[in-house]
């Protein structure tokens, strides 16, 4: 995710400031657009809750996985108030970010909720994110590790 949020800071849902390198740093990462006011988005991000806490937390170690909500919320205050209400222990991109614009416009959003799987380098492994946890739950995401090529700078 270097080269996605190179230089950004994300914040947590408890509004610390994170180095967005640090933290998406060898992890598939889930570009989550959403927003509080939107139904479709309240219905799926519980289950996008259970999904992360479930490889987050109840897995040794943890999975390399993280989520960075990108809000189509009409004020901070109201993607403040979602996140608190219902997202995860992940991540987002500060709500006056105009960066924000530039992500829709790259990864094609047109509607959401829409939850696109991407590499480290910003690469589509899947922009059917939503569906597949829908589907498939937690075994999705081995083949989006699988297609992740995460540890490719480990190999000599």
């Amino acid at each position: 995710m270097v080269d996605v949020f190179s230089g950004r800071l994300l914040v947590s849902k408890d509004g610390r400031s994170v180095d967005a390198e640090e933290a998406l740093q060898n992890k598939v990462v889930g570009l989550y657009f959403s927003a509080g006011w939107c139904s479709p988005c309240r219905d799926f991000t519980p289950v996008l809750c259970d999904f992360y806490t479930e490889l987050l937390e109840e897995t040794q170690p943890p999975a390399p996985f993280e989520v960075v909500f990108i809000s189509s919320d009409h004020s901070a205050e109201e993607m403040a108030g979602y996140m608190r209400a219902m997202h995860g222990d992940w991540l987002a991109l500060p709500f006056h970010d105009p960066y924000k614009h530039d992500l829709k416009k790259k990864y094609n959003i047109t509607a959401i909720p829409k939850l696109v799987i991407v590499k480290q380098t910003g690469e589509v492994i899947t922009d059917k994110g939503r569906k597949q946890i829908r589907d498939k739950g937690l075994s999705c995401f081995r083949n989006w590790l699988e297609s992740a090529d995460i540890f490719q700078n480990f190999s000599s």
